[in-house]
């Protein structure tokens, strides 16, 4: 693993400890896929593997609503509509669906295509969203009208992500590429010979990372085309995530959590921090949106949160248990709570305290 290892206190236990206060848990049928809090974080939102679209209370995770097999086959993504209580979900059943998240009414049905609809995405500003199946992907108007579709790419499309609203950004095997949001035309492709499995853009959409097949982290800078490659991972960088001021990119990829600083001429050349308290591969990793707290899950079942410095090194601030592996981590828009969804169906949201 590339970098140095910090000492770490110990901070495992049965019960959440450090900023992580108690707060709530409940379950879905199958699976917990995906999920996103609405925008003043009244209630969570939660998909699972069998289909099922789910909504709990934020505060004490009382179900509000749950419209069990609203895919046929089961969900595959999730994604909350900025600043609006609405959202949209992907499916085996090759529809995207568009929800209002205060009743549980699909507002929209969009048939995308015949294969899995793998990735949802919403522009920052709410009026358009995204939708890739296959080799394609497609851009919709917020109420469902498709204004243009992709034309093949060299693979499955892998992730997608907006870049504000002007472009929308594919990953496939070969290459990232920059589409213009408002008709199609492809505006940059950035190329490296791998299969590359998940994708961030940092807030400024200036610098491209993702996680490649062969073990390693290879990321762009769109404004200077320089490219590099951050090897010596012992798995696949899955799991990315830039904080809010693109300066800290922390990579999965193993046990531990590494943490490049973007900082004067970094990441080239420099050390990163290397965050170690995971008994097993790292799978999921998100930033709270102000500050420097970074939130880890992994398959040995735990949660950490990290308080970071901005040249990436870090302790362990907070530590709970889940069920099973760790799927996907959410904080609440305002910090004071997050949330995790694993693999037996299980949904816990904390308290975070100072966080």
């Amino acid at each position: 693993m590339p970098g140095l290892i910090r000492g770490m206190p110990d901070l495992n236990g049965g019960s959440p400890r450090g900023v992580l206060r108690p707060g709530w848990s409940a379950e879905v049928g199958d699976y917990a896929i995906a999920g996103g809090w609405t925008p003043r974080g009244e209630a969570l939102v939660v998909a699972d593997a069998a289909g099922g679209v789910y909504a709990f209370d934020g505060r004490s995770g009382a179900t509000i609503w749950a419209q069990r097999e609203a895919h046929e086959g089961g969900v595959l993504a999730l994604a909350m509509q900025p600043d609006r209580p609405a959202f949209a979900t992907a499916g085996q059943d090759g529809r995207v669906l568009v929800w209002n998240s205060d009743e549980g009414r699909v507002s929209q049905a969009v048939d995308v295509g015949n294969g899995w609809v793998e990735n949802v995405a919403w522009s920052p500003d709410g009026q358009w969203f995204a939708a890739s199946c296959s080799r394609q992907v497609h851009a919709y108007r917020a109420d469902g009208v498709r204004i243009w579709r992709s034309d093949d790419h060299p693979s499955t499309v892998s992730a997608i992500a907006w870049s504000g609203t002007e472009e929308l950004a594919t990953a496939c095997y070969g290459r990232v590429t920059f589409f213009d949001a408002s008709n199609g035309e492809v505006r940059q492709k950035l190329e490296w010979m791998s299969s590359l499995v998940s994708m961030v853009l940092s807030p400024d959409g200036d610098i491209v990372a993702c996680g490649s097949q062969d073990n390693s982290v290879h990321f762009w800078r769109r404004s200077t085309g320089q490219d590099s490659m951050m090897s010596g991972y012992p798995g696949k960088p899955s799991a990315l995530a830039f904080d809010h001021t693109g300066t800290l990119l922390a990579t999965g990829g193993g046990e531990a959590i590494t943490v490049w600083s973007f900082r004067g001429r970094g990441p080239e050349g420099t050390r990163p921090g290397v965050l170690q308290h995971h008994f097993e591969t790292v799978t999921a990793l998100a930033f709270a949106r102000r500050g420097m707290c970074l939130a880890s899950g992994a398959r040995d079942g735990r949660v950490v949160v990290w308080s970071l410095g901005r040249d990436g090194y870090g302790d362990p601030i907070g530590d709970a248990p889940v069920a099973d592996v760790v799927g996907t981590l959410y904080w609440r828009p305002d910090g004071r709570a997050l949330a995790a969804l694993d693999a037996q169906g299980g949904v816990t949201a904390w308290r975070a305290s100072n966080a």
